[in-house]
C-alpha cells in the first residue's frame, strides 16, 4: 500500500460553510481577500475557494497531481513532488518564469503581481502539518465531513466505496483517480464534473510523458537549441563583460 497521503472532497456532503477557506487562510497566514468565502476566487491570497453551481458546492484548490506538469516543467527544481504526496514550491529557487502556470492543467498557481519580490503561490497540502503527523488544516475544520484527509490508496477504497453503496447519489466517477495520470485529491459529486467547473478532457496518463515522447523524436532539434542558447547566454554575457571593462577603463581615465 502506498504511504502518500491525499484529501477525499464529497461535494454531495458540503454545505458551502466555508470554514475549509478560512482555515487555510489562518494557517497560512494569508490576508483576507473577501468577507463571503463563497464570493472569493484563487488568488496568490487564496488557495483554496468554495463555488456553488446551482445549488451545489465544491471546492478548489492544487490537485497534487501524481506526477506534475508544474514540477515537470520548472527549469530549477522549484516545484516538487513529496515523498508524502504534497507537491511543494522553493521560493528561494524560483527565477519567476511562471512555466508551471501555463503547464497545469487545472490552472492553479498564481503569481504575486504587484509584489517587489513575486512568487507562485498556492496550495502545499499543509505540508508541515501532514510531515508532523497531523490532518490538513482545511479537513479538520471540515464539520460536515465533505473533506477528509488520509491515506491515498485508503481514500481511493472509500470513494469507490461509497459510489457502489449509493449509486443513485453519486456520479459514476471519481475525481483526479485516472485525470491526467492521477491525483492526490479526489473528488465525488452527484452531476457530470464539468457541470461543476472541472476539467474534464484530461488524458489518463501523466501529461509530463508526452513532453518526453515528443522530446524524444527530436533530439537534433533540441541539442540545436541546446547550442544556440549557450551560444547566446556567452554572448550575452561576453557583453556585459565587455561594457563592465569599458566603464572602468573610462573611469581610471577620468
Amino acid at each position: 500500500m502506498s504511504t502518500q497521503k491525499g484529501l477525499l472532497f464529497d461535494s454531495t456532503m458540503c454545505v458551502g460553510c466555508g470554514e475549509c477557506y478560512r482555515a487555510c487562510k489562518t494557517t497560512n497566514k494569508l490576508p483576507e481577500t473577501n468577507s463571503d468565502p463563497l464570493k472569493d476566487h484563487l488568488s496568490c491570497s487564496t488557495y483554496t475557494v468554495i463555488e456553488d453551481h446551482q445549488g451545489k458546492y465544491t471546492r478548489k484548490l492544487c490537485m497534487h497531481c501524481a506526477e506534475p506538469t508544474c514540477a515537470s516543467v520548472c527549469p530549477v527544481g522549484a516545484l516538487t513532488k513529496t515523498s508524502e504526496g504534497p507537491v511543494v514550491y522553493d521560493e528561494n529557487k524560483c527565477i519567476g518564469c511562471r512555466y508551471c502556470m501555463q503547464a497545469c492543467p487545472h490552472s492553479i498557481p498564481r503569481y504575486e503581481w504587484t509584489s517587489n519580490n513575486p512568487r507562485v503561490r498556492k496550495c502545499i497540502m499543509c505540508h508541515e502539518r501532514v510531515k508532523a503527523g497531523m490532518q490538513t488544516a482545511c479537513a479538520e475544520a471540515c464539520p460536515a465531513g465533505a473533506t477528509i484527509f488520509g491515506n491515498l490508496d485508503e481514500l481511493k477504497a472509500e470513494a469507490l466505496k461509497r459510489i457502489k453503496e449509493s449509486p443513485s447519489t453519486y456520479y459514476p466517477h471519481v475525481y483526479g483517480m485516472k485525470e491526467g495520470g492521477g491525483t492526490n485529491v479526489l473528488v465525488l459529486a452527484s452531476t457530470p464534473f464539468d457541470q461543476l467547473g472541472f476539467v474534464t478532457n484530461l488524458p489518463d496518463e501523466a501529461l509530463p510523458n508526452f513532453t518526453k515522447r515528443a522530446l524524444e523524436k527530436i533530439p537534433t532539434v533540441v541539442s540545436a537549441g541546446t547550442v544556440f542558447l549557450g551560444g547566446m547566454y556567452w554572448l550575452t554575457k561576453r557583453k556585459n563583460e565587455i561594457a563592465k571593462e569599458n566603464a572602468q577603463a573610462k573611469e581610471r581615465k577620468n
